[in-house]
């Protein structure tokens, strides 16, 4: 099945191949997942001119498709004056070289442009690293037909001067090695930057649970609207444009409850099918953060035609990360374009602790903000502890971030009987009755 687009000119032209294995059912329909793939082209820049699917027993070791639809694109690539070929799914690197060869074009699969698209998109230094780090480790294996030069020798300056031991003189060592040797320094180099990354991740953390809020991390589907969501709630002023990774480098803000009570609001990177492995390892200090949440605030685009598609790929991914059994609480966004507002409802109830809302118009966040306050405190735990009044602080945790149901001053301590946070009982250990 092929399919032509009118273009506009100027940008790379683009030409987008799908394969779906007869027999077996995927989580997404191969014509939505192209669908998609045609939005990642487009927020890379890049001008889609068409598609095309095959249907395959199996997949084809040398050239992921068939003989025949090789052919097909070759032609293609010649009539449409085509600039690139994009696969929706990762190609082997030996499949990348053959076609290449085959259709004197640059095909890359969804996973180079995904890179492409998160490299343009990080802003901080920490996401440029966890970028470059993933680029780097996708192209490792790649080097053989990346480089233009791989043919050509270092020369035999090894031998020369005695520099070489026993056994390592002759010509040199080719480009490719030359190469693959500094590729491989830089990744060392990006991991010792991105561990001290992690540390100081690790080090923020303490300091935030020595003031003690509790932090909520929101997950979703790339353009869920969950930067929008940050700004609405926290007037955060984050980039929220309509566009596939808007928002790359994660955000944490301040959020004040109707009850007093304040917590921590994290924004993480979006998710979505197909998620390259390198971008979650790569990324891997940035979303540890979910996993050391207390609350998961699940942003759902609850107008996307792909709606339990987009939500099963992010429990997949929250699974990856061993995030799954956390508390999660489910915003469906954007019920604004919903042409019966009834319908939300409907939608919302099928969903456990799910609130209907639209992040853009403000509809709903006061119900939210209550969902918080409620899913925060179902975690509390019941305690009765006898805290000396020279521990004027932990009295003030108590009073500041726990429910007090009783009260009883004493001459040297006072007794308190109510709930806190999971995360406080290690303070008030010593004091526990």
């Amino acid at each position: 099945m092929r399919h032509s687009f009118p273009t506009d000119g100027g940008a790379e032209q683009a030409y987008l191949v799908g394969v779906e294995i007869k027999g077996q059912k995927p989580r997404w329909p191969l014509p939505d997942s192209l669908a998609e793939l045609a939005e990642l082209a487009r927020t890379a820049g890049v001008e889609v001119v068409g598609q095309t699917e095959q249907h395959l027993e199996a997949i084809k070791p040398a050239t992921y498709v068939g003989k025949g639809k090789v052919e097909e694109l070759r032609v293609l690539v010649q009539e449409l004056a085509l600039d690139v070929v994009i696969f929706d799914d990762e190609l082997s690197p030996n499949q990348q070289r053959n076609l290449e060869e085959a259709l004197e074009v640059r095909v890359i699969d969804r996973t180079a442009l995904i890179l492409d698209i998160f490299a343009k998109h990080a802003r901080t230094r920490e996401g440029a690293l966890q970028v470059e780090l993933a680029q780097y480790e996708y192209l490792l294996p790649r080097l053989t037909h990346a480089w233009t030069h791989l043919a050509r020798q270092a020369g035999g300056g090894a031998a020369r001067g005695g520099a070489a031991g026993v056994g390592l003189r002759g010509p040199g060592e080719t480009q490719l090695e030359t190469d693959r040797r500094t590729i491989g320094r830089r990744i060392v180099h990006l991991k010792r930057e991105l561990e001290q990354v992690r540390r100081h991740r690790e080090q923020y953390r303490r300091q935030r649970q020595r003031q003690w809020l509790p932090v909520v991390s929101m997950v979703g589907y790339t353009n869920a609207g969950k930067s929008t969501l940050l700004n609405a709630l926290t007037k955060a002023d984050v980039v929220a444009d309509d566009m596939l990774f808007s928002t790359l480098d994660p955000v944490t803000r301040r959020l004040a409850l109707p009850n007093g009570k304040a917590l921590l609001l994290s924004d993480t990177v979006g998710f979505i099918q197909k998620l390259p492995t390198e971008l979650v390892a790569a990324f891997r200090a940035t979303l540890e953060e979910i996993n050391e949440a207390d609350l998961i605030l699940h942003v759902v685009d609850i107008n996307h035609p792909n709606v339990r598609e987009q939500v099963a790929t992010v429990g997949q991914v929250l699974e990856e990360l061993g995030a799954s059994q956390k508390p999660m609480l489910v915003a469906l966004n954007k019920v604004d374009l919903l042409t019966d507002p009834a319908q939300a409802r409907a939608i919302a109830s099928s969903y456990t602790d799910a609130v209907a809302i639209s992040a853009l118009h403000g509809q709903g966040l006061d119900d939210l903000l209550t969902a918080l306050e409620n899913a925060l405190a179902k975690q509390m735990v019941f305690v009765r502890a006898l805290v000396p009044y020279a521990d004027s602080e932990l009295l003030a945790l108590f009073h500041r971030h726990g429910v007090i149901e009783l009260e009883r001053p004493g001459p040297s301590q006072v007794l308190l009987e109510g709930k806190l946070p999971p995360g406080l009982l290690g303070r008030f250990a010593p004091y526990l009755d």
